[in-house]
């Protein structure tokens, strides 16, 4: 399932044709503070705005109503790959995450420190970030599709089931709850937002 987008000029919409908060989202090598961190993250937005910046894109909407940017720290930088091909640093991991779920994306690497990957960048609507209309699986499946006895017997008689079933990753819950999660999916836009409702989970700030 992808991301819903509508035949409107530009942006993310919900299937009510909603017009969605977007996001811009990157990740930064864990070594660089401050202004480094910002100007890295600059190159890797003009790159994305470069690169996808066609007639109706989701961009145009970004600059013109919204710009948040919140910069996220990616960890370490190392393009060597293991034995299994995966690579050894955790921004680079992350850069082959975003390739493999078909993530619009655009990276940096720095002349300067022998083009190490320093930022990655990309696009999120709201049903990524917005946990109060958007809420994680099991919240959803508790708040929304149980009613109120049925959650209250639920959690009173097997609290600590329900604690487990929220560090479930989205295929073991899937797996359990094979209908409610595909009309979850679509709440949330498809399976690209629930990859990246993922990544994005427990991730810190850059360092300032």
């Amino acid at each position: 399932m992808e991301i819903v987008k509508s035949e409107e000029p530009y942006g993310f919409y919900d299937d009510e044709s909603k017009p969605l908060e977007i996001r811009m989202y990157f990740f930064v090598n864990y070594q660089l503070t401050g202004i480094q961190s910002g100007i890295q993250a600059l190159h890797s937005a003009l790159r994305y705005a470069r690169k996808f910046g066609g007639e109706n894109s989701e961009i145009w909407d970004f600059i013109d109503n919204h710009e948040t940017c919140i910069v996220l720290d990616g960890g370490t930088t190392n393009d060597r790959r293991e034995l299994d091909g995966q690579a050894v640093g955790t921004l680079n991991q992350i850069g082959d995450a975003l390739q493999d779920n078909e993530i619009d994306f655009t990276h940096f690497n720095e002349p300067d420190l022998n083009d190490a990957l320093t930022a990655l960048c990309f696009l999120v609507d709201e049903r990524v970030f917005n946990k109060k209309d958007y809420p994680d699986f099991i919240d959803w499946l508790l708040d929304v599709k149980m009613y109120q006895n049925a959650k209250d017997e639920a959690l009173t008689r097997n609290p600590e089931l329900w604690a487990r079933y929220k560090l479930q990753p989205p295929e073991a819950l899937e797996e359990l709850f094979p209908e409610y999660f595909k009309e979850w999916v679509r709440l949330v836009g498809g399976l690209k937002n629930v990859f990246l409702r993922e990544l994005l989970r427990g991730k810190k700030l850059a360092t300032n």
